[in-house]
């Protein structure tokens, strides 16, 4: 029974998804400005998902360096200096490919 109530689930999600992307097309007057809707459309969703995936990550794998550098210097305080520098390095490291999502994002709305 839940399997049944959730591919219904699923399914009216894709519908939604579907007629979100054509809205523009039925919205417009000729086929040129249809394809030009449509198109943006699908920039905007595609840059939205790269954007969101990439935050997402970041935050995560910040998340998880931080715990473990804590996790570290409460094991060895001694050794707080290296590991906070090892972190500093790595969360740098981790915002560069969230920038990097980011300038994707950019891309996918202004150049394709």
């Amino acid at each position: 029974m839940k399997k049944s109530i959730r591919s219904v689930v699923v399914l009216a999600l894709m519908l939604v998804f579907v007629f979100s992307l054509s809205a523009g097309a039925f919205a417009a007057g000729s086929e040129a400005e249809a394809a030009e809707a449509s198109a943006l459309g699908s920039k905007a969703i595609a840059a939205a998902i790269a954007i969101a995936f990439g935050a997402a990550a970041g935050a995560i794998g910040m998340g998880m360096a931080i715990a473990k550098a804590n996790e570290g210097i409460a094991r060895q305080p001694e050794a707080e200096g290296k590991i906070r520098t090892t972190m500093m390095l790595g969360l740098v490291f981790i915002e560069t490919a969230v920038i990097y999502a980011l300038i994707v994002a950019i891309l996918i709305i202004f150049v394709l």
